[in-house]
């Protein structure tokens, strides 16, 4: 079987190299020109364990190639992003669009078109079925189209491919069992065939779920920081009732999933999905609430109260831990609000190679506060005698709730303050 992959990032890649390591051959589209260089000399553009292994594999067996432009395959696989529309945070489909119409001069009668990109509901049915059938190809007979959304994490996402359930979704029956069978090759987990728009709703749901619930949780900690109640502690507490299951809070929400998907679905039915938009409006306030907080936390430590030549060292960019993956992240939120309130901020992420960040110590240098927005491993046990050292003031404000806080540190009179300590600074 062989298969066209289009769209090589978080996604596409670690999809097209795991057909290609059960015995397909594999070409993986994409626009950037120097991704598809990079691809072809075995370098990689995005962080993902395994990845790498993977990918040299694929090219060394010559199951697998880089292209600019699509080639005829057996089944095409759409995994192109999918951002919000500005005006009124619909789905804006336009790179599928442009994807579907790119692999048209390549299809046969026979062939299958899977939609991986998270789309809104109905999508699939009344937007790109029609490209297709003004191609010429009747749905369902001579050309298999479904939505087989991924449902994957970042840094675990060749495993998940591999064990967790696959929902597809087709226009018909026939194009459900089709596009059913391509995921047998490698997927372990069960495959649950269902139409397109149940799919494409399910997906979203997914996301809006577990927005709603880190909604939640950051609600809580907004209640707790103003009546002086310990978060974390509550949440820990409830969390030990059986069928409680708080999310945790953090600096607000980041990713293509969360940040996006609960939008597709508001913009469908705005006068419906009060609760979804809520959600979404609470988690966007969170970098502010940072903000907020961190001029709050050097008034009553330091006892400053101008910002004047202050400097702040972030610890962190990326949205997801031990990841370099910074697409939506709230972080880059944090960092621009700092900036306008006139801060002085030093980057440090360990994941991420950006000429504009710096060395753990060169950020900590000469810091009023150190501000941990990613839950990296490196972060979770800092040196907190090269903090003293360099530092103004020995101040962390861990918004990840990830800094371990031991009697050594209240003994070395450093500062760690999370979301359940705010209140006794």
């Amino acid at each position: 079987m062989k298969v066209c992959i289009i769209g090589q990032g978080y996604i596409g890649l670690p999809t097209a190299v795991l057909f290609a390591d059960n015995g397909c051959e594999v070409v993986g589209v994409d626009i950037n020109p120097n991704i598809i260089s990079s691809l072809n000399s075995c370098e990689l553009h995005i962080e993902e364990p395994g990845l790498k292994e993977k990918l040299e594999l694929a090219i060394n067996n010559k199951r697998y190639s880089a292209s600019l432009n699509p080639q005829k395959s057996d089944v095409f696989i759409i995994t192109v992003p999918t951002p919000n529309n500005i005006e009124d945070l619909s789905c804006d489909l336009s790179y599928v669009i442009s994807a579907c119409k790119s692999i048209i001069p390549c299809l046969e009668k026979g062939n299958i078109v899977i939609i991986e990109s998270t789309i809104a509901p109905m999508s699939t049915n009344k937007i790109i079925k029609p490209i297709f059938e003004k191609g010429g190809f009747e749905i369902g007979k001579d050309l298999y189209l479904a939505h087989c959304p991924e449902r994957v994490l970042p840094g675990k996402i060749i495993e998940e491919l591999i064990n967790n359930d696959r929902i597809v979704g087709g226009i018909t029956p026939q194009c459900s069992n089709k596009a059913a069978e391509v995921y047998e090759t490698f997927v372990k987990g069960k495959i649950m065939k269902t139409e397109a728009k149940t799919a494409e709703m399910s997906k979203c749901m997914e996301n809006t779920f577990r927005d709603v619930n880190i909604a939640l949780a950051n609600e809580l900690t907004k209640i707790c920081s103003k009546i002086g109640v310990n978060t974390l502690d509550v949440i820990e507490l409830a969390n030990k009732h059986p069928r409680v299951n708080i999310h945790s809070p953090g600096p607000g929400v980041g990713g293509h999933c969360l940040a996006i998907d609960p939008y597709f679905i508001y913009s469908l039915a705005p006068d419906e999905a009060k609760m979804i938009k809520l959600a979404r409006d609470t988690n966007n306030s969170m970098p502010k609430f940072v903000v907020d907080k961190t001029k709050e936390i050097l008034a009553k430590i330091s006892g400053i109260e101008t910002i004047e030549n202050l400097k702040i060292a972030i610890l962190g960019v990326s949205y997801k831990g031990n990841t370099g993956d910074t697409r939506e992240s709230p972080a880059l939120t944090c960092i621009e609000l700092f900036k306008k309130e006139g801060f002085d901020i030093a980057i440090h992420d360990p994941h991420i190679n950006d000429e504009n960040y710096c060395s753990f110590e060169e950020a900590i240098e000469d810091a009023d506060i150190c501000i941990v927005l990613s839950e990296h491993d490196e972060f979770k046990n800092l040196d907190y005698n090269l903090m003293k050292e360099k530092m103004k003031s020995p101040i962390v404000f861990d918004t990840k709730n990830i800094v371990k806080i031991s009697d050594k540190t209240k003994k070395e009179n450093m500062d760690i303050i999370n979301y359940g300590n705010m209140n006794k600074h």
